[in-house]
């Protein structure tokens, strides 16, 4: 992949490398939270950082300003901000331990096949639905848990396990995606052969 500076500085490009800036920010603001106000600061950095990622996607279409270095940018920003999120806040919810390795695991696996079907020439074009579902629920209750952080136990275990189920939906579904992408390499390279 050739990088040009119009690339590199373009307007989608920047917002996503703003969000991976955002990144320390948050977590610094949130670990030292004292006052309501300090996690409501946090929670408008998690706002600022998924209001970006709206601006970037959109602008990039509407602008044709999509570029290879975007294409793996954007999920790299997603990917690093859900990771800290749910990180940071095992520091006031133990339980939260549970998302983070369900989130770990679930990207290890896509990403661990994403690199193996690249090598081949091929790729996943974009979230599926239920991949973009679980983000939202994830950000949207990862939110809940920042902006209010003396939500009662019984509240914050409801909403970890609703978040767990939809990172898990996502994770099962994705299985027979890849499965399939896998199966038609293979084929494609056997009639090759043959």
């Amino acid at each position: 992949m050739k990088l040009n500076k119009q690339e590199v500085f373009s307007v989608p490009n920047i917002l996503s490398f703003v969000r991976i800036l955002l990144i320390p920010i948050f977590m610094l603001f949130y670990l030292t939270a004292k006052t309501p106000v300090d996690y409501y600061i946090a929670a408008s950095i998690i706002l600022i950082s998924g209001l970006t990622d709206m601006a970037d996607g959109l602008i990039a279409r509407k602008f044709h300003m999509i570029t290879e270095l975007g294409k793996a940018l954007d999920p790299i920003a997603d990917k690093l901000t859900q990771a800290a999120i749910v990180f940071t806040l095992i520091f006031r919810y133990p339980a939260m331990v549970f998302l983070f390795l369900l989130l770990a695991v679930k990207e290890i696996f896509m990403g661990v096949n994403g690199l193996i079907l690249l090598k081949k020439g091929k790729k996943l074009d974009g979230a599926m639905w239920f991949g973009k579902l679980s983000t939202a629920v994830l950000y949207g209750v990862m939110f809940i848990f920042i902006a209010v952080p003396t939500l009662p136990p019984l509240i914050a275990n409801a909403l970890m396990i609703v978040t767990g189920f939809f990172l898990a939906l996502s994770f099962i579904l994705y299985i027979p995606v890849f499965a399939g992408m896998h199966k038609a390499g293979k084929e494609k390279t056997q009639s090759e052969k043959a």
